[in-house]
């Protein structure tokens, strides 16, 4: 099983990825082990979604960074 995930700071910087282990992910954003969210955070999911292949979480992964994407994830509750 895969995930798409949608992580936001304190500045409302946010941040959108896939992955198969979301705990160990959101480890590695919180240690400084990503290079784009190294020494941003505190990090936080606010969104993730199931898929079974990973051709599948990509595809919604590039989807949320279009700007209809982003505008759904806008409109998200909070």
């Amino acid at each position: 099983m895969f995930k798409v995930y949608v992580l936001t700071n304190q500045s409302g910087t946010r941040y959108v990825g896939q992955t198969k282990d979301i705990d160990k992910r959101i480890v590695a954003h919180n240690t400084n082990m990503s290079r784009y969210t190294k020494n941003k955070g505190p990090w936080k999911l606010v969104y993730s979604e199931d898929f079974e292949t990973r051709s599948e979480a990509m595809k919604r992964e590039k989807y949320f960074k279009t700007g209809k994407g982003r505008e759904l994830l806008d409109n998200l509750p909070k």
